[in-house]
């Protein structure tokens, strides 16, 4: 039995075998108000090169009705098992294929995902696809390489609205019957269906006249900021024509912020979804409206590298993701009239930081991952797919230049568009483009995990003047666990040097302070430097234009140590906060130590971003890799600080906000208690801060965890916000209860039943785990171990991930908890994907006891 995963050998033999040309799809979604199933009939014309060979298509149904091949029905008892329909006698040349069934609505975010707006009683669908859940929608083949044309005809409730890929047409009698696409793969295919709320423009441009809108449910709709979303769109539009040299693909271009969405974003081709988050319903900080703009641009990206030109097999999705998220970077980065020329930093101080953490995961891989199938993908969504990945594409960048990558993406376009390729292809344009040899590159840098480390050598005379420099590259060891050796690569960076301005008071790079060269080796010369003054601080990877964790001298650290807030830039800012919180990850600096550099530079901060990255990761070292018996301490401390900052910061500004919100996660005595109960009911103010509603819940959740609220305060608050977000913080705040009852009720309603809503099972998940209620959550650590296997089986992909990532004893921090885990891994037998998401949240508990010990050792 097949289950429903896909080898990459089936979906290469089947590729041998077949193409295809073109889907006729019917669905009746009439009754979705209602919900159960629908029926689909799906209509395919394929071609095949080899008589009387046999084959299958993908479907995922409740039932199946009729399957009919050239003409002759086939029983469906017989033909139907799993997710595979088996295609037995195909003719050479031309062969239609037409599949009846009923397909089943979700509420997992995979295939037809339905919702009811508790506003409005609506229900609102949308289909998620990535990676192989077109096929719970309608028979197809479900492999990216396999194109083809779709037109769907959807029947749907009097007075909704149908968008998909193509064009919508006006409904005759509540059918709407889309023209056919172009040659796309089906999990870009896409339909959103419902009451929504919709705003439209165009982007017209030298004769080009593209549609744009815009949806979102109507309970949404008065915070919608449609122009702001429209100029951010119409940048993308510009500078991606510019630099891709194509014209858009598709013949319009819609954007559709949806409920209980699991990603961020989703690229279907014409009609991305987001997720509806991004309506934002209270003030957010400029940072949010950042990554908003970041993960539009990245979608709008896909629609040339991804949707015009697609990957051939899922061994290549790195190439998709991190080329999205390179050039959404570098539009934001570039592109004139951009809010975020800062982009960089936010990159550098974020999905760095991301890539850097799963890169030192028993479970990292080379960026180019070796994809069996379909298993190995739906895990491979991650730091190094997205973030490493795009960190190298800047690499590269550097080491060819930038109109030379560019040219050769132009010539990648044109020579493979409405095509599939293979990684291959882009590294032969660039190198055509740029005539650097890109093989050795590749791969060092592709084919390889692991991070390397730069660290300064340098050496002065007695009047501080350098009489040598130079940088060591180390590869360290690879996780336990983790496949290969370590590598030593490449690396095009650039030398900062630093000196205090007296006038400002800011650390400035000179004009003559900036060295770009070529690292390879262990040990790279940097003679430029010889003869000069020595600086104050020498940054190795300034701009940070490579890919590797960076030690400071000891000179530079104690200057950046004290005046770490005084770069004059936010880049050097950005890059010497990520490696200190880089140093107390890996044990190398004491939590202790940590908090007090933040605390001595975060008020210089001006980056809202890196201010509330900081505010996280102290919250996480403290809570985490802090030595137990001073982590009260330390948390007062931080505490003190937060509502100090609150209190200082300007009214009404975005750190103002950001402070409230660092407050609202860890106040802890009566006193501060009492100030989020006043600060709610409305009996105290801090001026310009406004008590809105997702900051109320802020404040109600906090609360509830520390046993101030019950369920009259968490059912009060909901009745002030009877939405689905409402729902959401409800869920979370009653979770999050410091009782048996509370953490038995959310165990249940998460372990024991299937029922929540993926978005209300992440809700009730988030206020479960508790860093405050370690002892009232231990007994969880062996039912989680009990439950977890059997859970992967049961549940589709998504919410069983949900449920073995967020319920694992992560806060437990122990080597019983390593033990458990090792005898469960060795025990249980468990999928590969489900032994990597374990193995991965072991680690975490691994470091972070080596991380405690290390606080411990810095005790004064």
């Amino acid at each position: 039995m097949p289950g429903t995963n896909l080898t990459r050998e089936e979906a290469q033999q089947r590729a041998k075998l077949l193409t295809v040309d073109s889907y006729e799809i019917d669905l009746d979604l009439s009754g979705a108000q209602e919900g159960g199933t629908y029926r689909s009939v799906t209509t395919v014309r394929f071609d095949v090169v080899e008589d009387g060979a046999a084959s299958f298509v993908d479907l995922v149904a409740p039932a199946v009705h009729e399957v009919t091949l050239n003409g002759d029905a086939l029983d469906p008892a017989e033909v139907f098992e799993d997710s595979r329909i088996a295609l037995p006698g195909l003719l050479r040349g031309r062969n239609v294929l037409r599949v009846v069934a009923d397909c089943a609505y979700t509420n997992t975010g995979e295939g037809l995902h339905r919702f009811v707006d508790p506003v409005d009683d609506q229900a609102y669908l949308y289909t998620q696809f990535e990676v192989p859940d077109a096929r719970r929608v309608f028979a197809n083949f479900e492999q990216p390489d396999l194109k083809a044309t779709f037109q769907f005809t959807v029947k749907a409730p009097e007075g909704w609205t149908v968008v998909s890929n193509s064009p919508t047409p006006k409904p005759q009698d509540n059918v709407w019957v889309f023209e056919p696409t172009p040659r796309i793969s089906t999990y870009i295919t896409a339909l959103i269906v419902g009451p929504y709320h919709s705003v439209h423009s165009v982007y017209e441009k030298d004769g080009q006249s593209v549609p744009l809108g815009i949806y979102c449910r109507p309970s949404l709709a008065e915070f919608l900021d449609a122009d702001a979303i429209f100029e951010v769109t119409r940048q993308g539009f510009d500078w991606f024509q510019e630099k891709f040299d194509y014209a858009y693909p598709f013949e319009k271009y819609d954007q559709l912020f949806v409920p209980e969405f699991n990603a961020g974003a989703m690229e279907n081709a014409g009609a991305v979804t987001i997720r509806d988050q991004y309506v934002f319903r209270s003030k957010v900080t400029d940072a949010a409206y950042e990554v908003r703009a970041e993960t539009i641009l990245h979608e709008l990206a896909h629609m040339w590298f991804g949707d015009l030109v697609t990957m051939e097999w899922w061994n290549d999705l790195w190439l998709n993701e991190s080329f999205a998220t390179y050039t959404s970077i570098a539009c934001q980065a570039y592109a004139p009239g951009s809010r975020w020329p800062h982009s960089w930093t936010t990159f550098a101080n974020s999905m760095k930081t991301w890539a850097y953490r799963q890169d030192q995961l028993p479970s990292t891989h080379p960026i180019m991952a070796e994809i069996h199938d379909l298993d190995d993908v739906l895990v491979n969504f991650d730091g190094i797919t997205y973030a490493k990945g795009a960190s190298v594409l800047k690499q590269l960048v550097a080491y060819v230049g930038m109109d030379e990558f560019f040219r050769g993406v132009q010539a990648y376009f044109k020579r493979h568009a409405y095509g599939n390729t293979r990684l291959s292809d882009l590294l032969g344009a660039l190198e055509e483009t740029s005539g650097r040899d890109l093989k050795t590159w590749s791969k060092k840098w592709l084919e390889t995990a692991g991070i390397n480390i730069l660290r300064p050598e340098i050496e002065t005379d007695a009047q501080g003047v350098i009489t040598s420099f130079a940088i060591r590259q180390e590869a360290p060891a690879l996780p336990a666990g983790a496949k290969g050796e370590p590598t030593l690569r490449p690396h095009r960076i650039a030398v900062g040097l630093y000196d205090l301005d007296e006038a400002s008071g800011k650390l400035v790079r000179a004009a003559d302070g900036r060295i770009e060269l070529d690292v390879d080796g262990e040990l790279t010369a940097v003679p430029q430097l010889a003869g000069r003054p020595r600086p104050a601080v020498i940054l190795l990877n300034d701009d940070d234009l490579s890919y590797a964790k960076v030690r400071l001298d000891e000179g530079s650290l104690a200057v950046v140590t004290e005046r770490l807030g005084d770069f004059e830039s936010s880049l050097p800012r950005a890059l010497c906060w990520a490696s200190a919180w880089d140093m107390t990850r890996d044990g190398e600096l004491a939590t202790r130590d940590y908090l007090s550099l933040v605390l001595s530079g975060i008020g210089k901060e001006s980056d809202i971003g890196v201010v509330q990255s900081l505010h996280r990761q102290v919250k996480l070292a403290v809570d985490l890799y802090a030595d137990p018996t001073a982590r009260e301490a330390l948390l007062t401390r931080w505490t003190d600080a937060t509502l100090a900052h609150l209190r200082a910061a300007d009214a009404g500004s975005d750190h103002q906000l950001a402070w409230a919100r660092a407050f609202a996660a860890t106040a802890r005595t009566p006193e501060q208690l009492d100030l989020l109960e006043a600060l709610l009911d409305g009996s105290h103010t801090i001026e310009g801060l406004v008590v809105d509603t997702e900051l109320r819940w802020a404040f109600v959740e906090r609360l509830a965890a520390v046993g101030r609220f019950d369920e009259a305060e968490i059912a009060g608050e909901y009745e002030r916000d009877k939405t689905a977000a409402g729902e959401r913080h409800a869920a979370t705040a009653r979770a999050a209860r410091p009782t048996e009852e509370a953490k038995a009720e959310a165990w249940a309603s998460v372990v024991e039943s299937d029922k929540l809503p993926n978005a209300v099972q992440e809700a009730v998940i988030a206020g479960f785990v508790q860093t405050d209620q370690r002892e009232l959550l231990a007994p969880y650590a062996d039912r989680y171990f009990e439950v977890v296997k059997d859970i992967w089986g049961a549940r589709s992909h998504e919410m069983a991930q949900q449920i073995a990532v967020g319920l694992y004893p992560s806060i437990q921090v122990s080597e019983d908890i390593l033990r458990r885990t090792d005898e469960w891994l060795a025990s249980a037998e468990p999928s590969a994907a489900l032994r990597r998401l374990v193995s991965e949240s072991r680690a975490g508990v691994e470091r972070a006891l080596k991380a405690q010990a290390a606080d411990a050792a810095a005790q004064p």
